[in-house]
């Protein structure tokens, strides 16, 4: 692996990208040609372009792309694109390049991106090199955010409409839909030692400082070595509903020392009934799990402010 100042400078002289965009997603598909005139722009050389038409071949687009030898992958798309790209790059020396094209762009704004095309693109030319780090849900990397309850329910129901329509705010207003008819669980989580009860409909474990658009507490980073695992509201529906509509609206701005956040860097979450994880947007796993950080997993294209730990 080169050290991130050379791979920095490599990107910046030698300008060697390659290109995925999910074209299936409609704002995959409108930006597309906008995403490839910026590049070009920007002189970047671009070692392969890839639309992809049909997800279920991206894992393949993704191995051809790196086969090429980029310095910087650019991929644009939503949570589930951008997790498999993750895997893909985790402990490689290549960078990560963002394009925020997805409906809540957590990912995007964890990094302290601009969610314009341009701004973005700008990053790729200007910015620099960092390694993050990357979570591990079993065997299974991810970016962002690994959640238990009515979310998993949510992402199998919102409607691709809905979110072109309403955009973050429709991830909550579907599950104001569900809420009525779901039921509470009992989660056990243990860190260093300690096991932590609750009882809720809603439970995330989070690697990335956003959750639906909205930062999760102030003092949360995407490069802190730690989990933060938080509830929503608690087992009553009231409570949850509550703050569902309070983040859709206004979203939080607490610390991690006065909210109900329990962080480490590796976590056993057990749950009364056992549960089925959505990791970045992909229901694959189920609890008992455990979830940890890898230091240092990924890197990523970040703007030159951007604090690298």
């Amino acid at each position: 692996m080169r050290s991130k100042a050379n791979h920095t400078a490599a990107i910046h002289r030698d300008r060697k990208a390659a290109v995925v965009v999910n074209t299936r997603s409609r704002r995959g598909r409108r930006r597309y040609a906008e995403v490839l005139r910026l590049l070009k722009e920007g002189d970047f050389r671009l070692t392969g372009v890839h639309p992809v038409t049909d997800p279920s071949r991206l894992r393949d687009v993704l191995t051809r792309a790196l086969d090429a030898g980029p310095d910087l992958l650019v991929v644009g798309g939503g949570d589930g694109t951008l997790s498999s790209s993750v895997r893909h790059v985790a402990g490689r020396d290549v960078a990560l390049g963002v394009l925020p094209l997805g409906t809540t762009n957590n990912f995007a704004r964890s990094l302290g991106l601009p969610l314009d095309l341009a701004g973005a693109v700008g990053v790729f030319s200007g910015g620099k090199v960092a390694d993050i780090d990357l979570g591990m849900c079993g065997d299974r990397p991810f970016a962002n955010l690994a959640s238990f309850g009515v979310s998993v329910e949510v992402a199998g129901t919102v409607r691709p409409w809905v979110k072109r329509v309403l955009g973050r705010a429709a991830y909550p207003l579907t599950a104001l839909t569900i809420l009525p008819g779901h039921r509470p669980f009992r989660a056990y989580i243990t860190v260093d030692g300690k096991r932590h009860e609750l009882l809720t409909h809603q439970l995330n474990i989070a690697n990335g400082r956003f959750h639906g658009g909205w930062q999760i507490a102030r003092d949360v980073s995407i490069d802190n070595r730690r989990l933060v695992a938080y509830q929503l509201g608690s087992g009553k529906r009231l409570r949850l509903l509550g703050e569902t509509l309070v983040r859709a609206t206004t979203g939080k701005w607490t610390s991690l020392a006065g909210g109900p956040f329990v962080t480490g860097q590796e976590m056993l979450l057990e749950t009364d009934p056992p549960l089925a994880a959505d990791i970045d947007g992909e229901v694959r796993l189920r609890t008992p799990l455990v979830l940890k950080t890898i230091p240092n997993g990924l890197r990523v294209m970040v703007p030159r402010d951007f604090v690298d730990t």
